[in-house]
């Protein structure tokens, strides 16, 4: 089956080819790394997506698997060439936090994102005001960069109207984070108002978890489930300032699958969360 996707996802599919071939031949990442000049880290970076190999190096380790078949060589190397091509987000690669490329590639070529956010509104969802506040604070010793990341956000946001396959978004988001008046409060009423219209598009589902709820299954913290088309595994992303990571074995995937089911069946329905969204509104306006 020929591999579909963009250069994220096609760079995912040659490191798990890579990891499956050398595996198949006996191969430990060590041998690799000894083989390549190179260290154990970048092997295990290529095999899973994170880092690019060049093209003689590829076709180098294909002969050292025993790769032979003409026809299964030009199939690999043709998901190396694809995985080459720079996506939209490359022109912000100097002011993306570490990580944030891969993200972005991952989030371009999913066909489903669900996520649980704890404390802001989802960047898709973020009105341009609501970013700029929100990246200003993370970043509050480089202003430089603070419009280009908005920017990027922006574009980003695309995907909710592409056509002809929008990106499906599903959102809870802690009521806690509504009531925090990020930016002030002008900023805040117009973002609530924005995500109660981004709440009617056909292809975003937003629930918002109320504070009374108490205790429930995400407390450890937020996190996104990023579906592709069939073959593609899904991949589970979890931010802190520590850094990113990015689980794809599939017990991992199953426990954040579960635990946002467990998050949209206690949380109101869409229904329910159109209206307490709207009194939150309604309260931050009177306040």
């Amino acid at each position: 089956m020929a591999p579909t996707g963009g250069p994220t996802v096609r760079r995912r599919q040659l490191g798990a080819e890579l990891r499956r071939l050398r595996e198949h031949a006996g191969r430990r990442i060590e041998d690799v790394a000894a083989h390549l000049e190179c260290s154990m880290s970048k092997i295990s970076r290529v095999e899973t997506g994170q880092a690019p190999i060049k093209a003689r190096d590829v076709r180098d380790l294909l002969q050292w698997y025993g790769v032979t078949d003409p026809d299964r060589v030009e199939t690999v190397m043709q998901i190396h060439k694809d995985a080459q091509q720079q996506g939209w987000w490359a022109h912000y690669g100097e002011v993306l936090p570490s990580g944030m490329a891969t993200y972005a590639g991952l989030e371009a070529d999913a066909r489903v994102l669900r996520s649980y956010e704890s404390v802001t509104v989802h960047g898709l969802l973020q009105t341009e005001d609501y970013a700029r506040a929100v990246i200003a604070a993370v970043r509050p010793n480089e202003p430089h960069e603070v419009d280009q990341l908005v920017r990027f956000r922006k574009e980003r946001q695309a995907l909710l109207t592409r056509r002809p396959d929008p990106l499906e978004l599903w959102v809870v988001l802690e009521e806690s984070a509504l009531r925090r008046p990020v930016g002030g409060t002008e900023v805040m009423a117009a973002q609530l108002r924005h995500l109660a219209e981004a709440a009617t598009l056909p292809n975003v589902t937003l629930q918002i978890m109320p504070t009374a709820k108490g205790a429930h299954a995400a407390l450890a913290g937020t996190f996104s489930l990023l579906e592709f088309e069939p073959h593609t595994p899904t991949v589970v992303y979890v931010d802190s300032i520590a850094g990113n990571v990015y689980l794809e074995k599939e017990r991992d995937v199953r426990t954040f699958i579960q635990t946002f089911d467990l998050l949209r069946a206690g949380a109101p329905d869409p229904q329910e969360s159109a209206a307490v969204l709207e009194r939150i509104t309604r309260e931050m306006q009177d306040s």
